[in-house]
């Protein structure tokens, strides 16, 4: 059946990729209200796609906030069922001028189309609608496949939870394959045993009751941006260690011989400073890059502004300073205890000379799938038959808020098998997913259909 499979993505590849631009031309934007009319739109044309691949029903579902695209090919009841993961919304574009083209104009440059959403998550979850019209347009169908697109992931899925909870007998399945992550390269192949966790605050510092003049108060009245970087900077020590308390209360030590694993994924420290443009490396002392990475818990600031930031000079002491910090989660952490933590301790060092207003944005568990389990074992077998190589166990360092409630809410395992690479500036100007990243994945994913009923 491959050479079907290959002659059929052969034949119509052009247009599976102008299919997948077409879609990346639409400012899916979840975070922004203004952007709730293209949300709708996008939804309305993955439902399409859907029917279009050869679902027998699809239809775009309300939630509490932007819908959701659920999507069905129904081949034999007596199958196995697979839940294909998504989201079909993206990040903001901002900062704009750091684009080299326009985000929402997709542009092709040396085998990669540089565009937001393109690896995260439309050119992802796209392959497998395309993946679905082969095996229907070239009867060979294994399973039975439905599809939840989401709205809402870049925005921790808020609703999804609940919509879930609703709809238990219609999302039943066997297994729930996502590819919204990336591998190690085209050379070296990878599978996602597992991502972290997130917890989300935002932290504001006010000092006096309006921007005063520096030169006038300056020395005589605490400067709430300096007081806010003094907080930020006591979060980690000299090592890297974060210094919140009880932040590695729930924490699970790896064992060596899975800390040996991690690190047998090929590794060139010059190569990976290079592409980030770094002299030098730093993060926790102790730990390789994979591991800080992958297995350790991290906190890092997004964002932090206060003042003046307009062109020229003007001389301020600010009435504020705002930061926008995040924490990455590893199993057995908590992401409600670990938001408390930082709320608390926020507000715990802050001096009398400020007060602090800090608040919760969102978070989502850490979430880690089992190697030995069979849709893992297929997984992997559909990526040697393309790759040719065994791919190799790693843990992801980003989060997919939503891992864990589909567990609970569904009770079965999740499969991440992602195509994208590090390099594709997720969240960044010029996010990028490689062509033939986009079509190997379209090539590899009816074999994780195949396997995963032959190992039932």
């Amino acid at each position: 059946m491959s050479q079907v499979w290959k002659d059929y993505l052969e034949k119509n590849k052009d247009r599976f990729l102008t299919e997948m631009l077409n879609l990346l031309r639409i400012p899916s934007v979840s975070a922004k209200s203004e952007h709730k009319a293209d949300m709708l739109k996008c939804a309305e044309a993955v439902k399409k796609s859907m029917l279009d691949a050869g679902c027998d029903k699809a239809e775009v579902m309300v939630t509490d906030g932007h819908p959701a695209v659920y999507g069905e090919k129904i081949s034999d009841p007596t199958k196995p069922t697979v839940l294909v993961y998504g989201h079909y919304d993206v990040q903001p574009a901002e900062p704009l001028e750091l684009w080299t083209n326009p985000p929402f104009e997709p542009t092709i440059v040396d085998g990669k189309i540089f565009a937001r959403g393109s690896a995260d998550d439309k050119g992802q979850f796209y392959m497998h609608i395309k993946a679905l019209e082969i095996l229907t347009k070239t009867n060979s169908m294994t399973t039975n496949i439905k599809f939840l697109i989401e709205g809402e992931e870049e925005v921790g899925s808020p609703n999804l939870g609940k919509f879930v909870a609703a709809n238990k007998n219609l999302l039943k399945a066997d297994v729930i394959l996502i590819s919204d992550s990336s591998m190690l390269s085209m050379e070296n192949p990878s599978l996602d045993t597992g991502v972290r966790g997130l917890s989300y605050i935002e932290v504001e510092v006010t000092g006096p009751n309006r921007d005063l003049h520096s030169g006038t108060y300056g020395g005589a009245i605490a400067n709430p941006i300096t007081i806010l970087a003094k907080m930020i900077a006591s979060c980690l020590d000299e090592n890297n260690y974060i210094t919140i308390p009880g932040f590695y209360d729930d924490v699970v030590l790896p064992s060596p011989e899975e800390r040996a694993l991690i690190n047998k994924a090929p590794y060139d420290e010059k190569e990976y400073m290079g592409e980030l443009g770094v002299k030098e490396l730093l993060g926790e002392k102790g730990y390789t890059t994979y591991e800080r990475t992958g297995i350790r818990p991290t906190i890092e600031v997004n964002g932090i502004w206060g003042g003046y930031q307009g062109e020229g000079a003007k001389t301020v002491l600010p009435s504020k300073a705002t930061a926008k910090i995040s924490a990455r989660l590893v199993p057995n952490q908590s992401s409600h205890k670990i938001t408390e933590k930082l709320l608390d301790y926020f507000q715990s060092i802050a001096p009398a000379s400020v007060t602090v207003k800090a608040f919760e944005h969102h978070g989502g568990e850490p979430y880690m799938t089992p190697i030995n389990s069979k849709g893992y074992k297929a997984a992997a077998k559909a990526i040697e038959t393309t790759f040719g190589k065994i791919p190799i166990p790693v843990r992801g360092g980003g989060s997919i808020p939503i891992c864990s409630i589909l567990e609970k809410e569904l009770d079965i395992k999740i499969i991440f098998m992602g195509f994208g690479l590090d390099s594709d500036n997720l969240h960044s100007p010029n996010e990028k997913y490689n062509i033939a990243n986009y079509y190997k994945g379209i090539e590899t994913i009816p074999y994780f259909h195949k396997y995963f009923t032959e190992m039932i």
